[in-house]
């Protein structure tokens, strides 16, 4: 019996007093003001919180203002990028096409006792004779008579030969292209002749004036501007002969 009494005193004994029951109310007080303050918060909306990258915060040696960038002399401008875009020339212009210039030429050759103007024909503008040789090559086609060949043939061996001539009889010489550009434009009388051939047959009398005429009316042309962009004063009939003799070629492609 006494040993139970022993074995109840020993297993209810403990250290805790009323202090630590004090204490220990004490923090669960503690930890439900804290539990309730928590929930609360968590009840109410959340507020958004903006995120400021580190790379803008102001450093020490940063004397300007948030989202303004210091100028600097690397920095260019919106109003100068967008001015360098309105003072770049068109895209046709970049590529040498100029509408007004083809124009121009195109009624000096049509009008042969018109004054050339020499800065004008003395380009290299090449737009206006490949067109006039694809349309006399479509012509021709249109008339039964395949020629794109001989056409661009013909083409570009007289170019060499009147750009020889030309190099020995002028002092100051001219270059290919502008040789090839005038010759080209003086070929739309041709084209004229071609269209006619679609309609009616020109192996006969009024065919053979009509071929004199166009090839007249093309070498007086091209001996005009070349005159006019070369300088070559008083050589206008030396000029015109070989060029009458490349249009005759032509002429016979046209005719037969």
């Amino acid at each position: 019996m006494s040993n139970l009494a022993q074995f109840d005193s020993d297993f209810y004994q403990s250290n805790f007093t009323i202090d630590n029951q004090e204490q220990s109310g004490n923090d669960f007080n503690a930890y439900g003001n804290l539990y309730g303050s928590r929930k609360q918060q968590t009840g109410e909306q959340p507020q958004p919180v903006s995120f400021v990258p580190p790379e803008m915060l102001m450093s020490p040696g940063y004397t300007g203002q948030f989202f303004h960038p210091a100028s600097s002399s690397d920095y260019y401008s919106q109003s100068s990028y967008i001015d360098s875009f309105d003072e770049e020339p068109p895209l046709l212009e970049e590529l040498g096409i100029h509408f007004d210039h083809i124009w121009q030429k195109t009624l000096t050759v049509l009008n042969p006792m018109k004054p050339a103007d020499g800065s004008i024909m003395n380009e290299t503008d090449l737009t206006g004779p490949i067109l006039f040789c694809v349309a006399l090559g479509a012509t021709l086609l249109l008339a039964g008579k395949v020629q794109f060949g001989y056409v661009y043939g013909l083409s570009a061996i007289g170019c060499l030969v009147i750009h020889a001539l030309l190099n020995l009889m002028s002092s100051s010489g001219v270059s290919y292209g502008c040789v090839a550009s005038v010759l080209g434009y003086c070929l739309l009388p041709m084209v004229i002749l071609s269209g006619c051939a679609m309609f009616f047959s020109l192996q006969g009398t009024f065919g053979t004036v009509s071929s004199l005429v166009i090839i007249g009316w093309c070498s007086l042309s091209a001996s005009k501007i070349f005159i006019s962009a070369l300088d070559m004063e008083g050589q206008q009939l030396l000029v015109a002969y070989p060029c009458a003799l490349l249009y005759g070629l032509f002429a016979l492609l046209t005719i037969f």
